[in-house]
């Protein structure tokens, strides 16, 4: 009778479900090859980097390093955890990160994530647990550049083509949790990992319901259906009971993301730069806030985020001025008889994205400009529209490191495939000051500098920059132990308990 009830007891203490939404189908969940937001999200409970940053979003500390330090300005020594096994149960060690960075440079792979690997001269290990980076000359974010996900070199070692591997949707990782099954357009289950190194996670598994419809998401968050969920302000405003608060706890931050109006650059009609100072003049930013955001987002005014060294505040958001506008319009060649026409296209990956095209097209027409819309699935627009660069124009968002890197957006060596520079904008003087800043390490001289390429950029008006919202995350209160901090409440998942 006893062993019973002892059995009962350990089968119950992990029979727990973390129940969340994703609108999409993961493509890759490798973290490399990882570009969208939907397979970086899972990769990063199945994956770890040899760093992370702490709750607090200042300092980098070890993740799978369980020490770090710079022997010169130009050489970093991991020390790596020695009691990290991957899924499989093969001993992680120092072999698989130089095996991850020789993929990720490797002309074979097509990664955006390169970029951030480009100044390093060399990788070694000294021993099986003990790595040696060598940079070619001081790189600010030589810690930060690590938090990239690691690959179990046992496993692909001999892949002839990662790209289309068998192991972007079968992932063998570190992490704390496994993947245990991918239903396409259904569910993602992660199941928890019982020797990850800091403690196996009190939450058993993780169950992604695939959902594209976001107010079906909303729905599902409404009746409990999900744990966790993220609600638009309208949502939180207007469609919540006071049954709902009672069930949920809420919590909301600025978002470290912004949303923004990017032109396609290699289209003549926007390479005149009277035509894009006269689409951002016609914009009311205000408006698109007030209507969609009530007062939980603010007017974004340039690429980097407030509350960093790289924020400049003495730019403000351009002030709305049809009349200039229009005379601006004119001298490009466009009038009442030859108006400026294009598409504005985005997803349904965020239900209010296509809302503020809707918002777009009316305050653009006031100026005389005829704008058609088109909203798209998520991974169509992707794979139709932003990679091949084939769009007029788009509405679409960027999250951001509290470090910024401006070279994987900005600068002109990644208007490529593969690369962030979607928009094809092309600056010499942004690219040689980009350039300077990689190698200074100090981050008030740095500051000064990212503060002039911020004035620089909005000035000439690639993206219209619309807004910064806030993040407003539901969590059912059957959860415990969640823990709130500066960069949100899943720094302590692992300890969550339901």
């Amino acid at each position: 009778m006893r062993f019973i009830f002892v059995l009962v007891v350990a089968i119950n203490l992990y029979a727990s479900t973390l129940h969340l939404a994703t609108s999409t189908n993961p493509s890759r969940l490798n973290p490399i090859l990882a570009t969208d937001s939907g397979s970086s999200e899972i990769a990063g409970y199945i994956f770890n980097g040899l760093v992370k940053y702490d709750k607090n979003n200042v300092e980098i500390i070890g993740d799978l390093a369980e020490s770090f330090y710079f022997e010169n300005e130009t050489t970093v020594i991991f020390k790596l955890r020695k009691n990290v096994y991957w899924h499989d149960g093969v001993k992680f060690s120092a072999d698989d990160v130089v095996f991850t960075y020789e993929t990720i440079i490797s002309p074979k792979i097509s990664t955006p994530y390169s970029s951030g690997f480009r100044f390093v001269k060399s990788v070694k290990a000294l021993d099986k647990y003990t790595l040696k980076v060598v940079y070619k000359h001081p790189y600010f974010k030589a810690l930060e550049t690590w938090s990239m996900g690691i690959l179990p070199k046992h496993i692909l070692k001999n892949e002839k083509n990662l790209m289309s591997s068998k192991f972007n949707t079968n992932p063998i990782g570190t992490g704390p949790y496994k993947l245990y099954l991918l239903e396409h357009s259904k569910n993602i289950i992660l199941k928890a990992n019982d020797n990850y190194f800091e403690g196996r996670p009190k939450i058993d598994e993780i169950s992604f319901h695939v959902i594209a419809d976001p107010m079906t998401r909303f729905l599902m968050l409404k009746s409990s259906a999900l744990d966790v969920g993220s609600i638009e302000p309208m949502q939180y405003e207007k469609q919540l009971t006071p049954e709902f608060f009672k069930k949920f706890d809420i919590y909301e931050k600025i978002s470290q993301s912004y949303t923004y109006l990017g032109f396609n650059l290699r289209l003549k009609k926007f390479q005149d730069p009277r035509v894009r100072e006269a689409l951002s003049l016609a914009i009311d930013r205000e408006e698109i806030t007030k209507i969609l955001f009530l007062s939980h987002a603010k007017v974004c005014t340039g690429p980097f985020l407030p509350g960093t060294k790289a924020f400049n505040k003495d730019v403000k958001a351009p002030t709305l001025d049809r009349q200039k506008a229009k005379q601006l319009l004119k001298e490009a060649g466009y009038d009442e008889k030859n108006p400026l026409k294009f598409e504005i296209v985005t997803s349904n990956l965020s239900a209010i994205r296509p809302y503020v095209t809707e918002i777009l097209q009316y305050q653009l027409r006031k100026v005389g400009v005829e704008v058609t819309l088109r909203v798209m699935e998520w991974q169509a627009f992707l794979n139709m529209v932003v990679f091949p660069h084939k769009f007029d124009a788009l509405v679409l968002g960027w999250g951001l490191s509290v470090t910024p890197d401006p070279y994987s957006i900005w600068h002109s060596d990644n208007d490529k495939k593969g690369g962030f520079n979607l928009v094809g904008y092309k600056n010499k003087e942004l690219d040689k000051m980009i350039e300077e800043s990689q190698k200074i390490i100090d981050r008030d001289k740095l500051g000064v500098i990212w503060q002039k390429m911020f004035k620089m950029i909005t000035d000439d008006n690639p993206y219209l920059f619309l807004y910064i919202p806030n993040s407003i995350t539901t969590i059912n209160k059957n959860i415990k132990n969640v823990n709130n901090s500066p960069s949100g409440i899943w720094h302590n998942y692992i300890k969550w308990e339901k």
